[in-house]
């Protein structure tokens, strides 16, 4: 099991919202670089990007703030959040971004054959990140809910090729109350592949109770 910390963007400072939402931000640093360069002087083996303000817009909007942690950083580091093409997805690798996290992409892909395609192109460089509220998946950046079941979706993505996933219980997050254990139990006994477990983390009894859903892996 790792532990992976976490650099949320907006308008290129260092942000946490509370549940998604963007007018509960609150601001931790105006400088991402060195907040990357203290995760990674601390042993993190991963460091793991979003860009909200591209999760939103559906575009990304802090590319320049992550090609400078990616330079500053000698470990790899994994984006999402307006990812939403084949290209966008090779312009992030292409700044040296070790895997592409696709959300919203990912839900409107549910024909097997455009899923393939871009897994069959990026292999196991494309992470599916799975975001949810009461157990149906949201998109948009979390603006938007439909009726597509989270577990059943996870089930998908493992079907079409997708090598890992990335779990958000939206509720949990930012909250740092502990993380949505119950959820969590329900991805690790749908799916084979390993999972990332997001949301409500703030404690080593939490990482300890994670740990104990094993196969819950990187």
């Amino acid at each position: 099991m790792l532990v992976i910390p976490a650099i949320d963007l907006s308008e290129g400072q260092v942000v946490r919202l509370a549940r998604g939402n963007m007018q509960k931000k609150t601001v931790y640093s105006h400088d991402p670089v060195a907040m990357a360069r203290r995760w990674a002087d601390q042993g993190a083996p991963i460091l793991h990007v979003v860009d909200l303000d591209g999760a939103i817009r559906g575009k990304s909007a802090n590319l320049d703030a992550v090609a400078k942690i990616v330079e500053a950083i000698d470990i790899p580091v994994e984006l999402g959040g307006g990812l939403r093409t084949v290209d966008d997805i090779r312009r992030v690798l292409d700044i040296g971004v070790q895997w592409a996290i696709m959300g919203t992409a990912a839900l409107r892909m549910r024909t097997r054959s455009e899923l393939e395609a871009a897994v069959a192109q990026f292999g196991e460089r494309i992470i599916v990140s799975i975001d949810a509220r009461d157990g149906k998946v949201a998109f948009e950046g979390w603006t938007q809910y439909g009726d597509v079941d989270a577990v059943e979706f996870a089930q998908d993505m493992q079907r079409w090729g997708v090598q890992r996933l990335i779990c958000t219980d939206i509720a949990t997050d930012g909250m740092l109350t502990g993380p949505n254990l119950a959820a969590m139990r329900q991805f690790c006994a749908a799916v084979d592949i390993p999972i990332v477990a997001s949301g409500g983390v703030s404690s080593i009894d939490d990482i300890k109770a994670l740990r104990k859903l094993e196969p819950l892996q990187y």
